[in-house]
Protein backbone atom coordinates (compact mmCIF):
# COMPACT_ATOMS: atom_id res chain seq x y z
CA UNK A 1 0.00 0.00 0.00
CA UNK A 2 2.55 2.45 1.32
CA UNK A 3 4.91 1.66 -2.34
CA UNK A 4 1.75 2.08 -4.24
CA UNK A 5 1.16 5.57 -2.95
CA UNK A 6 4.76 6.56 -3.04
CA UNK A 7 4.64 5.55 -6.86
CA UNK A 8 1.89 8.34 -7.33
CA UNK A 9 2.74 11.11 -5.52
CA UNK A 10 5.49 14.37 -6.38
CA UNK A 11 9.00 13.65 -4.64
CA UNK A 12 8.24 15.93 -2.19
CA UNK A 13 5.01 14.66 -1.05
CA UNK A 14 6.98 10.98 -0.95
CA UNK A 15 9.72 12.61 1.48
CA UNK A 16 6.90 13.17 3.61
CA UNK A 17 5.41 9.79 2.86
CA UNK A 18 8.46 7.98 3.54
CA UNK A 19 9.64 9.78 6.86
CA UNK A 20 6.67 8.55 8.59
CA UNK A 21 6.01 5.18 7.12
CA UNK A 22 9.37 4.63 8.92
CA UNK A 23 8.48 7.14 12.21
CA UNK A 24 5.16 4.38 11.99
CA UNK A 25 7.86 1.61 12.42
CA UNK A 26 9.76 3.08 14.70
CA UNK A 27 7.22 3.24 16.91
CA UNK A 28 5.99 -0.14 16.98
CA UNK A 29 9.37 -1.43 17.96
CA UNK A 30 11.64 -0.27 20.93
CA UNK A 31 14.91 -0.48 18.62
CA UNK A 32 15.01 -1.77 14.79
CA UNK A 33 17.88 -2.01 12.81
CA UNK A 34 18.73 -0.72 9.27
CA UNK A 35 18.29 -3.89 7.40
CA UNK A 36 14.80 -5.02 8.77
CA UNK A 37 13.56 -0.96 9.02
CA UNK A 38 14.28 -1.15 5.05
CA UNK A 39 11.83 -4.30 4.70
CA UNK A 40 9.52 -2.80 6.59
CA UNK A 41 8.93 0.01 4.75
CA UNK A 42 10.09 -1.37 1.19
CA UNK A 43 12.31 0.87 0.62
CA UNK A 44 15.95 0.55 0.24
CA UNK A 45 18.69 1.00 2.87
CA UNK A 46 20.76 3.50 2.09
CA UNK A 47 17.19 5.47 1.77
CA UNK A 48 16.02 4.67 5.23
CA UNK A 49 19.90 5.33 6.29
CA UNK A 50 19.57 8.73 4.75
CA UNK A 51 16.26 9.95 6.59
CA UNK A 52 17.44 8.04 9.82
CA UNK A 53 20.46 10.51 9.78
CA UNK A 54 18.58 13.52 9.35
CA UNK A 55 16.04 12.61 11.79
CA UNK A 56 18.90 11.74 14.17
CA UNK A 57 20.16 15.35 13.75
CA UNK A 58 16.99 16.74 14.53
CA UNK A 59 16.70 15.12 17.22
CA UNK A 60 13.32 12.29 17.00
CA UNK A 61 15.50 9.50 16.59
CA UNK A 62 18.56 8.10 18.41
CA UNK A 63 21.09 5.10 17.77
CA UNK A 64 20.87 2.46 20.47
CA UNK A 65 24.41 1.77 21.64
CA UNK A 66 26.56 -0.37 19.46
CA UNK A 67 24.34 -2.29 17.61
CA UNK A 68 23.55 0.38 15.18
CA UNK A 69 19.26 -0.05 15.86
CA UNK A 70 17.54 2.66 15.95
CA UNK A 71 14.89 4.07 17.98
CA UNK A 72 12.62 7.16 18.92
CA UNK A 73 13.55 10.08 21.58
CA UNK A 74 10.92 11.64 23.38
CA UNK A 75 10.80 14.57 21.09
CA UNK A 76 7.60 13.37 19.53
CA UNK A 77 6.29 12.93 22.98
CA UNK A 78 7.06 16.16 23.50
CA UNK A 79 5.45 17.68 20.47
CA UNK A 80 2.29 15.48 20.85
CA UNK A 81 1.91 16.00 24.38
CA UNK A 82 1.84 20.31 23.32
CA UNK A 83 -0.82 19.12 20.87
CA UNK A 84 -2.66 17.04 23.56
CA UNK A 85 -2.64 20.71 26.11
CA UNK A 86 -3.74 22.59 23.63
CA UNK A 87 -7.14 19.80 23.11
CA UNK A 88 -7.44 20.16 26.51
CA UNK A 89 -6.90 23.61 27.58
CA UNK A 90 -9.87 24.30 24.45
CA UNK A 91 -12.03 21.65 25.71
CA UNK A 92 -12.26 23.34 29.35
CA UNK A 93 -11.75 27.20 27.99
CA UNK A 94 -15.00 26.16 25.79
CA UNK A 95 -17.89 25.51 28.94
CA UNK A 96 -16.45 29.16 31.07
CA UNK A 97 -16.43 30.60 27.22
CA UNK A 98 -20.14 29.94 26.63
CA UNK A 99 -21.06 31.12 29.47
CA UNK A 100 -19.68 34.20 29.27
CA UNK A 101 -20.78 34.76 25.99
CA UNK A 102 -24.36 34.03 27.78
CA UNK A 103 -23.98 37.07 29.79
CA UNK A 104 -21.77 39.27 27.85
CA UNK A 105 -23.13 38.75 24.32
CA UNK A 106 -20.09 39.70 22.98
CA UNK A 107 -17.00 37.75 20.81
CA UNK A 108 -14.55 35.37 22.58
CA UNK A 109 -11.36 34.48 22.27
CA UNK A 110 -8.67 32.14 23.36
CA UNK A 111 -5.52 32.47 22.05
CA UNK A 112 -1.80 31.23 22.80
CA UNK A 113 1.84 31.90 22.14
CA UNK A 114 2.75 30.84 18.04
CA UNK A 115 6.74 32.18 17.73
CA UNK A 116 6.73 35.51 17.45
CA UNK A 117 2.63 36.21 17.40
CA UNK A 118 -0.77 34.79 18.71
CA UNK A 119 -3.20 32.02 16.94
CA UNK A 120 -6.60 32.24 18.06
CA UNK A 121 -7.13 28.34 19.63
CA UNK A 122 -10.99 28.91 19.99
CA UNK A 123 -13.74 31.63 19.04
CA UNK A 124 -17.04 31.98 19.89
CA UNK A 125 -19.50 34.90 18.20
CA UNK A 126 -21.06 37.27 19.29
CA UNK A 127 -24.80 36.64 18.27
CA UNK A 128 -24.88 40.87 16.55
CA UNK A 129 -24.34 41.48 13.22
CA UNK A 130 -22.03 43.55 13.95
CA UNK A 131 -18.78 41.68 15.41
CA UNK A 132 -15.36 41.34 15.44
CA UNK A 133 -14.32 39.30 12.00
CA UNK A 134 -11.77 37.18 12.88
CA UNK A 135 -11.09 33.19 12.57
CA UNK A 136 -9.69 29.89 14.46
CA UNK A 137 -6.21 29.21 13.46
CA UNK A 138 -5.50 33.07 12.88
CA UNK A 139 -2.17 35.01 14.04
CA UNK A 140 -2.00 38.10 14.90
CA UNK A 141 1.14 40.51 16.76
CA UNK A 142 1.90 40.18 19.99
CA UNK A 143 2.51 44.21 20.81
CA UNK A 144 -1.12 45.02 18.98
CA UNK A 145 -3.54 42.48 20.97
CA UNK A 146 -4.79 42.15 24.12
CA UNK A 147 -4.36 38.38 24.40
CA UNK A 148 -0.50 39.25 23.03
CA UNK A 149 0.21 41.53 26.04
CA UNK A 150 -1.24 39.08 28.72
CA UNK A 151 1.19 36.30 27.13
CA UNK A 152 4.24 38.28 27.49
CA UNK A 153 3.32 40.11 30.41
CA UNK A 154 4.74 37.44 32.79
CA UNK A 155 7.82 36.71 30.98
CA UNK A 156 11.37 38.07 32.08
CA UNK A 157 12.09 41.46 30.19
CA UNK A 158 15.07 39.77 28.47
CA UNK A 159 12.42 37.07 27.17
CA UNK A 160 10.36 39.63 25.77
CA UNK A 161 12.63 41.15 23.59
CA UNK A 162 14.62 38.08 22.50
CA UNK A 163 11.00 37.18 21.26
CA UNK A 164 10.25 40.36 19.24
CA UNK A 165 13.95 41.23 18.12
CA UNK A 166 12.85 40.32 14.27
CA UNK A 167 9.13 41.89 14.88
CA UNK A 168 8.75 44.80 12.84
CA UNK A 169 6.38 47.11 15.06
CA UNK A 170 3.62 47.52 12.21
CA UNK A 171 1.88 50.50 12.73
CA UNK A 172 -2.16 49.14 12.23
CA UNK A 173 -3.44 52.29 14.09
CA UNK A 174 -2.69 55.81 15.26
CA UNK A 175 -2.66 54.11 19.03
CA UNK A 176 -0.50 51.21 18.42
CA UNK A 177 2.90 50.85 19.95
CA UNK A 178 5.75 51.30 18.21
CA UNK A 179 8.72 49.81 19.95
CA UNK A 180 9.62 47.27 22.51
CA UNK A 181 10.54 50.24 24.44
CA UNK A 182 7.21 51.40 24.70
CA UNK A 183 5.15 47.50 25.34
CA UNK A 184 7.87 46.97 28.51
CA UNK A 185 6.19 49.66 30.71
CA UNK A 186 2.83 48.52 29.57
CA UNK A 187 3.80 45.07 30.22
CA UNK A 188 4.34 45.92 33.76
CA UNK A 189 1.12 47.68 34.13
CA UNK A 190 -0.68 44.65 32.85
CA UNK A 191 0.83 42.40 35.30
CA UNK A 192 0.13 44.60 38.21
CA UNK A 193 -3.65 44.83 37.61
CA UNK A 194 -4.01 41.31 35.88
CA UNK A 195 -5.38 42.11 32.24
CA UNK A 196 -4.50 44.05 29.19
CA UNK A 197 -6.51 46.05 26.80
CA UNK A 198 -6.45 46.76 23.07
CA UNK A 199 -7.41 50.02 22.53
CA UNK A 200 -7.95 50.70 19.09
CA UNK A 201 -4.80 49.59 18.35
CA UNK A 202 -5.50 46.26 15.94
CA UNK A 203 -8.69 47.87 14.23
CA UNK A 204 -10.29 51.20 14.63
CA UNK A 205 -13.45 51.19 16.73
CA UNK A 206 -12.33 47.98 18.10
CA UNK A 207 -11.53 46.86 21.54
CA UNK A 208 -10.52 44.02 23.84
CA UNK A 209 -10.15 43.26 27.35
CA UNK A 210 -7.68 39.95 27.74
CA UNK A 211 -6.69 38.12 31.33
CA UNK A 212 -4.39 35.18 31.78
CA UNK A 213 -4.78 31.46 32.43
CA UNK A 214 -2.12 29.34 33.66
CA UNK A 215 -1.43 25.83 33.61
CA UNK A 216 -0.19 23.64 36.77
CA UNK A 217 3.12 25.11 36.43
CA UNK A 218 2.02 28.83 36.97
CA UNK A 219 2.92 29.27 33.10
CA UNK A 220 0.96 31.45 31.04
CA UNK A 221 -0.62 29.39 28.53
CA UNK A 222 -3.14 31.56 26.79
CA UNK A 223 -5.14 34.91 26.89
CA UNK A 224 -9.13 34.42 27.49
CA UNK A 225 -10.66 38.39 25.85
CA UNK A 226 -13.89 39.88 24.87
CA UNK A 227 -14.04 41.83 22.23
CA UNK A 228 -16.55 44.96 21.55
CA UNK A 229 -17.41 47.58 19.12
CA UNK A 230 -16.60 51.16 20.32
CA UNK A 231 -20.76 51.40 19.86
CA UNK A 232 -21.31 48.61 22.18
CA UNK A 233 -18.60 49.16 24.70
CA UNK A 234 -19.91 50.50 28.19
CA UNK A 235 -16.52 51.77 30.12
CA UNK A 236 -18.54 52.02 33.24
CA UNK A 237 -18.81 48.29 33.76
CA UNK A 238 -15.49 47.53 32.96
CA UNK A 239 -14.28 46.53 36.13
CA UNK A 240 -17.70 44.07 35.56
CA UNK A 241 -16.09 42.66 32.66
CA UNK A 242 -12.80 42.26 33.93
CA UNK A 243 -14.20 40.30 36.94
CA UNK A 244 -16.41 38.52 34.61
CA UNK A 245 -13.08 37.46 32.78
CA UNK A 246 -11.19 36.69 35.68
CA UNK A 247 -14.06 34.17 37.00
CA UNK A 248 -13.80 32.50 33.84
CA UNK A 249 -9.83 32.23 33.30
CA UNK A 250 -9.51 30.95 37.38
CA UNK A 251 -11.99 28.28 36.84
CA UNK A 252 -10.07 27.04 33.36
CA UNK A 253 -6.59 28.01 35.51
CA UNK A 254 -7.94 25.47 38.15
CA UNK A 255 -8.92 22.56 35.40
CA UNK A 256 -5.35 22.69 34.29
CA UNK A 257 -3.95 22.24 37.69
CA UNK A 258 -3.37 25.92 38.85
CA UNK A 259 -4.75 26.50 42.49
CA UNK A 260 -3.17 29.49 43.04
CA UNK A 261 -4.96 32.19 40.52
CA UNK A 262 -3.73 35.20 41.76
CA UNK A 263 -6.71 37.59 40.74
Amino acid sequence: MLMATLDKTPDSVSSVLKVFGILQVLGEEQAIGVTELSQRVLMSKSTVYRFLQTMKTLGYVKQEGENDKYALTMKLFELGSKALQHVDLIRIADVQMRELSTLTRETLHLGAFEEDSIIYIHKIDSPYSLRMHSRIGRRNPLYSTAIGKVLLAWLDEREVRDILAAVDFRKFTANTLESVDQLIPVLAQVRERGYAEDGQEMEEGLLCIAVPVFDHFGTVVAGLSISWPMMRYDESKQAEYVAMLHSAARVISQQLGYADYPF
